[in-house]
């Protein structure tokens, strides 16, 4: 080792433990490479070409973190779910618009890298990227020594997927009428954290180890229970061009998310009675003297999805879907704004 890397990581930078890190994580980032990929690890930049049967494809990107979540993972040292969180939820922000995802890139910052937690993170990340048929193409890993509290670390995704110019889902064909639809969610995914965090371990005190018999599992289970991504489920619907518009769910809930695809002469109507509102919801209302309003805005409620399709299709709709549906509201003439029912 060189005299000025022994002063660098008298600094609290650790160039062996990074090029650690790398090394174990090479082959779980190759494994998620398609025949698109012109360049392995290393490259200053990485190539990708534009998959072939595309007549006007238009390139949809996001960008995205795991918020608070990673708090949870830090109190449990569970590190190998949240790379999987971050993944799904960047598929899910731009498949909503149609796309198909082709690759991602990552970013995790850490005051002090160890490799076999960066190792657990990629893992996530890969087999996020795998089950969504893209590539992990690239990333940065910054040491970051006096930023962030003692194993800690902060992790971002941007996602590029593509889409036909003129299948790109706006919203612009709801009307009203159709049916709003909607998916179940795994749980609190990567939003409301901040508020679920607080009522369990500062107003109930609970532990991450906690059991509680309202979820079925220990606390840290449940809030650990990975986002879901809805494009391998739903692919073929949107593909067939009979989906008039989409919401993923996020902060915000149904209150904040669906207005963003409606137009201005629409309103969402949520029959509140529809929607699957699992367990964990209800524990952090009634536990946490939440208005159900507000939770509608905080929360997905165990909705994660949010699919609007003309009735006249809702029987092809059901039949490309391979998951229980739950019609949970209605198109109506308005001013742009979700009605709770």
């Amino acid at each position: 080792m060189t005299n000025e890397n022994s002063k660098y990581k008298e600094a609290g930078v650790n160039i062996d433990e990074q090029d650690k890190a790398i090394s174990r994580i090479k082959k779980i980032v190759a494994s998620t490479f398609t025949s698109n990929v012109l360049t392995g690890i290393g490259s200053f930049g990485t190539l990708f070409q534009i998959p072939e049967g595309y007549t006007n494809p238009v390139l949809v990107s996001s960008c995205d973190g795991v918020g608070t979540k990673l708090k949870v993972a830090f109190m449990t040292g569970i590190h190998d779910t949240v790379g999987e969180d971050l993944v799904n939820h960047c598929v899910n922000d731009i498949f909503v618009q149609g796309a198909k995802p082709l690759y991602f890139l990552d970013y995790i910052a850490t005051g002090k890298l160890k490799a076999g937690v960066i190792e657990d993170i990629v893992s996530g990340l890969a087999r996020g990227c795998k089950n969504n048929e893209m590539s992990l193409i690239g990333g940065e890993m910054a040491e970051m020594p006096g930023f962030y509290s003692e194993g800690e670390y902060d992790i971002a995704g941007f996602i590029t997927g593509i889409v036909e110019k003129d299948k790109v889902i706006t919203g612009e064909n709801i009307k009203p009428g159709d049916l709003i639809l909607g998916f179940k969610s795994t749980g609190l995914h990567t939003n409301g954290y901040s508020l679920a965090r607080k009522i369990i371990f500062e107003d109930l005190k609970l532990k991450v180890d906690d059991y509680v018999e309202d979820l079925g599992c220990t606390v840290g289970e449940e809030l650990l229970k990975v986002h879901k991504s809805y494009y391998p489920i739903l692919k073929e619907a949107v593909e067939e061009g009979i989906v008039n518009g989409m919401a993923h769910i996020t902060g915000g809930g149904f209150l904040d998310n669906i207005p963003r695809v409606l137009p201005d002469n629409c309103d969402a109507i949520i029959k509140k009675d529809r929607v699957p509102v699992l367990p964990v919801f209800n524990f952090l209302v009634e536990n946490g003297n939440v208005s159900k309003k507000e939770a509608y805005r905080v929360f997905n409620m165990g909705i994660g999805m949010v699919c609007i399709v003309s009735p006249e299709n809702i029987e092809k709709f059901y039949s490309l879907v391979k998951e229980e549906v739950f019609e949970i509201g209605v198109i109506e003439s308005g001013f742009k704004k979700v009605v709770l029912i």
